[in-house]
């Protein structure tokens, strides 16, 4: 059997700001808007590729096509980054405080998640929000816009979880 603890094999690993095992206090979502500089690092990329292909001359040999279709492409994906780099206006403790006024029962606890909607990927917390009776009677999930902070949808349910054998 081999010894994992030399395993050379190279592995998946978190950067350090979403490693949230190594926080000691509170923990604050990256801002999204650092997709951006990654769209204008590929937006200079596609332009010295279109300035490679237009320079080619009449006998290209490093500047064929190829460079044209990947200076399109990267053209493409940087737009897109800096489309979807949205500034995160909406702190999670914001998120819960609006999402806890939209409920219409006092929250015991909350838990909240960041995701993202539609083609342009607008973030969007995700809020779980249980009622304050032990057990809790009510739960609801709610969806607060990361942007501008406004509510976009809610529900709200009985809670059907047995949670008696606790």
């Amino acid at each position: 059997m081999a010894d994992e603890s030399h395993d050379e094999r190279p592995h998946d690993e978190l950067p350090e700001d979403l490693d949230i095992t190594a926080v000691r206090g509170k923990y604050t979502f990256p801002d999204i808007r650092r997709r951006r500089t990654a769209g204008v690092l590929y937006l200079i990329v596609a332009g010295f590729c279109l300035a490679a292909w237009l320079a080619r001359g009449d006998d290209p040999v490093l500047a064929n096509g190829g460079m044209l279709a990947a200076s399109v492409a990267l053209l493409a994906v940087g737009a897109y980054h800096i489309a979807t780099g949205w500034p995160l206006a909406v702190k999670e403790t914001d998120a819960l405080i609006a999402a806890a006024g939209k409920v219409g029962f006092p929250v015991g606890h909350a838990s909240a998640q960041l995701g993202w909607r539609g083609l342009v990927s607008r973030p969007t917390w995700r809020i779980l929000l249980y009622s304050s009776e032990e057990p809790p009677a009510q739960r609801a999930i709610v969806l607060v816009d990361a942007v501008e902070g406004a509510v976009l949808d809610h529900f709200v349910e009985p809670n059907p979880e047995d949670w008696s054998s606790y």
